[in-house]
């Protein structure tokens, strides 16, 4: 298939362009009209697809729940936000729920889907702080053990890309030195650790922070905490929640500021509930759940915040609306989660070799049409 546009992101650039994609790959990149065109989307934006490496569900599908056909709807449908990659991420669970969503996901794997594809799975908790635990339930929550995360990486078939979790509860850094050592993103999340423990698990073999200004120690001029670690620590990812809501619109200008340009990562954060009618029954991690009218999802009964019904392509729009350059966010949708995975030989960029993965975007983002490895989705 071959697709062109006048504008096409090539290495930090719109130019006109055609992509040549063959087998699910990116073939050739060349001058607009050398090939017969099979689509030619004019001078619509061309970028490569969007990952996220932080989302629970969709679609009335939460990663919990293991079951097949709600992940294969889940997979199918997202493309419509431009996202052709994902890290399905667990809430904490007891030890059998969590086994259960870890095993559905390499089953689906092993047995094929189409649409987005799954980059790992995003482990969030158990081993969490319980003061900052936010809508984690607290019953669940439980110390770092290496032997019972190589019993769920087990069950995950190895599929577990990245971990959240609390440090200072970690004893001797044994997970942490764990997950480094066998490839597993450390983010720091979800945790009540100063500044200097932060830094301290970063030597360690940290290597990102969860939802950066949500679920950890905050900022102060004398006790920096890890909001201040994750401005200040040029090594480390940082991902930022893109609704305004989670974060103002003030604050993640700031994150984007501070971070280094291949750092920052956008992620939705979203819930079961995204894509679902008002009104209805929704859990997460057993714990009721209702959407307001901002779209966050909290707690019943209570301001705690759960989660985002935000979709992917809203919060490239949100974030360059709150003042942060296009290509910053861009980038941290796209290459940056890709290199954070060590993916980035064939994710995150539009280049010959790399997967087909591309995202046709209207200039009111709203996404026209999915390519996931060469497949129009829409």
């Amino acid at each position: 298939m071959v697709i062109q546009s006048s504008r096409v992101w090539i290495d930090g650039q719109f130019v006109p362009a055609q992509l040549v994609m063959e087998d699910g790959v990116i073939r050739q990149l060349c001058p607009p009209d050398v090939h017969k065109v099979d689509e030619d989307w004019g001078d619509r934006r061309l970028v490569p697809g969007f990952i996220d490496v932080h989302t629970h569900g969709a679609y009335g599908f939460d990663t919990n729940d293991a079951e097949p056909e709600g992940l294969r709807d889940w997979l199918r449908r997202i493309p419509e936000e431009g996202v052709t990659g994902i890290l399905p991420t667990t809430v904490t669970q007891m030890p059998d729920v969590l086994t259960a969503a870890l095993e559905n996901v390499a089953k689906v794997v092993d047995e094929g889907y189409e649409g987005a594809e799954i980059l790992g799975v995003h482990f969030e908790g158990p081993y969490l702080d319980m003061d900052y635990k936010g809508a984690q339930p607290p019953e669940a929550i439980a110390a770092p053990s290496v032997v019972q995360f190589e019993q769920y990486q087990a069950a995950a078939k190895g599929l577990i890309r990245y971990i959240t979790l609390a440090p200072e509860h970690d004893t001797d850094y044994a997970l942490t030195h764990h997950c480094r050592d066998t490839g597993v993103v450390v983010s720091i999340g979800h945790s009540a650790a100063s500044y200097e423990q932060g830094l301290q698990a970063v030597a360690e073999g940290a290597k990102s922070m969860t939802h950066v200004y949500n679920g950890m120690t905050p900022l102060h001029h004398r006790k920096p905490g890890l909001v201040g670690l994750a401005l200040t620590q040029s090594n480390l990812y940082g991902e930022i929640i893109a609704d305004g809501c989670h974060s103002h619109l003030a604050a993640a200008r700031l994150f984007y500021r501070c971070k280094d340009a291949d750092k920052a990562i956008m992620v939705t954060d979203s819930l079961r509930v995204k894509y679902c009618p008002p009104g209805g029954n929704y859990q997460l991690g057993g714990h009721d759940i209702e959407v307001g009218e901002d779209g966050l999802a909290r707690l019943k009964g209570t301001d705690t915040i759960a989660g985002s019904t935000l979709p992917m392509n809203r919060g490239l729009q949100r974030m360059e609306q709150a003042g942060v350059p296009f290509h910053r966010v861009l980038a941290s949708c796209t290459i940056n989660p890709a290199v954070c995975l060590g993916l980035s030989k064939r994710k995150g960029s539009l280049a010959a070799g790399k997967d087909a993965d591309v995202v046709v975007l209207e200039d009111d983002y709203s996404v026209v049409q999915t390519y996931c490895r060469g497949k129009a989705m829409l």
